[in-house]
């Protein structure tokens, strides 16, 4: 038996964009013709000069990983609603219908105002779970998801620049998102369970962007053109960013949702801290309106597709 493998970093394949001179308006045309090139290649790509601090990262990472280790009938005091906000243990999801279940536990919570209530007006989302034995859990993860949110609605302005569209064009209903955030641990991974089985298998994300803070022991893979896989190891000081398949519908496939994966074969715990954007559930993602017909799907409202998504993905949301 052994893992599923994958070749080395393709640097030409997954470039490093230094996402400053968008933040600070000082040059936001070069970003965006680089996010609009690689999102267009590849889906995937490193983003340096994110403005996120690292000590707000290591703080989520300490908070997350003590929650982890915690007994499973701790962490099932925050077990997951049916609104998607919670711990999931491991074997609650499976990427595809004939997938072996993942390897990883997942802890998720989504968007709350500055009085810190939950909007509760949609399948996927409603009041977070946070665990009473961690207190602190609570304050390290919502520093993680504003400061995360932040950044993917910088790029997703970097986006809309790099289609010749409004740079407000992906955020004029952003108020109360739908985007949810997790702390996504996984186990070490046997390598007896053999070359089929993951910490989360070949997928694409559901949603309209991601951004990902790995820890330092790797195990993410990228599926390229090809067909092949390729490390897309942690970089000190990036974030990675993919493309999900709603910005694949919004642009009629100008933007590429790349399938990828996690093989955590390095004998260690691995840690990801990840914020999925979407806009408002009423948000019509509708690639005619923004670009002309050419390669567009029928509008389909962004809380109707991610329910139908979570729906098949998830055991606990499974119908008898």
């Amino acid at each position: 038996m052994a893992y599923a493998v994958a070749r080395p970093l393709d640097a030409a394949l997954i470039p490093v964009i230094d996402i400053g001179p968008l933040r600070d308006g000082s040059d936001p045309g070069a970003v965006a013709v680089a996010l609009t090139k690689a999102s267009r290649e590849a889906g995937f790509l490193y983003v340096v000069n994110h403005g996120v601090d690292e000590a707000l990262i290591d703080a989520a990472r300490e908070e997350a990983m003590a929650f982890f280790r915690a007994d499973p009938a701790v962490k099932a005091e925050a077990a997951v609603s049916a609104k998607h906000r919670g711990w999931l243990a491991t074997g609650g999801a499976r990427m595809a219908d004939d997938a072996a279940p993942d390897l990883k536990e997942s802890f998720v919570w989504g968007y709350e105002d500055a009085r810190g209530q939950t909007p509760d007006d949609h399948p996927l989302r409603g009041a977070n779970r946070w665990p009473a034995s961690h207190p602190a859990l609570r304050t390290a993860a919502q520093a993680w998801f504003l400061e995360a949110h932040g950044v993917a609605e910088q790029l997703m302005r970097g986006f809309a620049l790099g289609l010749g569209l409004d740079g407000e064009a992906f955020l004029e209903s952003v108020a109360r998102p739908m985007s949810r955030a997790s702390f996504v641990y996984y186990p070490p991974q046997p390598e007896a369970l053999g070359a089929g089985r993951f910490g989360v298998g070949p997928h694409t994300d559901f949603g309209v962007l991601t951004v990902l803070a790995q820890d330092g022991v790797g195990g993410l893979q990228v599926q390229d053109l090809a067909g092949d896989w390729v490390e897309a190891p942690p970089i000190p000081g990036a974030l990675v960013v993919n493309v999900g398949d709603l910005l694949a519908r919004w642009t009629a496939g100008r933007c590429r949702s790349t399938p990828h994966r996690v093989v955590n074969a390095s004998g260690r715990e691995r840690l990801s801290l990840v914020l999925a954007w979407d806009p408002e559930p009423q948000t019509m993602i509708d690639a005619a309106a923004l670009l002309g017909p050419e390669g567009a799907e029928a509008p389909i409202a962004c809380g109707d597709y991610l329910e139908a998504r979570f729906a098949r993905a998830f055991a606990y949301r499974a119908k008898p």
